[in-house]
């Protein structure tokens, strides 16, 4: 399994020690709040089994995100074939931290070591990001990161319930390095 390292951070395998801090940051309805609920401790055991399992089969997935500084895990970071039910195809990036570690640059810092990854080991063309159309936290990400939006890419996402989390956009970044 490939760990990424940055200058402030570990993206590695889960671990069962992350267990606490995982449950923790999903039970945060601020970190939930453009998903459709918190998790219990049970699902979010089976979310890290399920991390754990990707990462040791495919060598890539939903890395467990680690700031030594912060004393542990903070979250997490990676790179996933999109849903089935969403209507384009590609691998999208995505990151989750805990609310103690908003704002110090973690989630750009990781996204960036998950689009190396994509683009250099992986050699994907394009990498998306997709998040509920109010994360406008998640948008600034995206945009530091160097992806575009186009609205006409934006759907209702049929894996969320039918209301207010539904609408989604969806940003993309080609790979620099196969530039026609």
């Amino acid at each position: 399994m490939t760990e990424l390292r940055t200058s402030r951070l570990i993206l590695r395998q889960w671990r069962d020690d992350d267990l606490d801090a995982w449950a923790e940051l999903n039970a945060d309805p601020e970190v939930r709040e453009f998903f459709p609920s918190v998790l219990t401790r049970e699902q979010s055991r089976g979310s890290l089994e399920h991390f754990r399992a990707e990462l040791a089969e495919r060598g890539w997935g939903w890395w467990a995100v680690e700031a030594p500084d912060e004393g542990g895990l903070i979250g997490m970071a990676g790179l996933d074939p999109v849903d089935e039910e969403v209507p384009f195809h590609g691998t999208e990036a995505g990151w989750r931290l805990a609310r103690k570690a908003w704002g110090k640059g973690y989630a750009t810092e990781a996204a960036s070591a998950v689009l190396e990854y994509g683009f250099t080991q992986l050699r994907l063309p394009e990498i998306l990001a997709i998040a509920a159309a109010g994360n406008v936290r998640s948008h600034a990400v995206m945009r530091r990161l160097g992806m575009t939006h186009d609205p006409s890419d934006d759907f209702d996402d049929p894996t969320v319930p039918p209301g207010p989390l539904r609408p989604s956009v969806v940003y993309r970044l080609r790979n620099p390095r196969l530039a026609a």
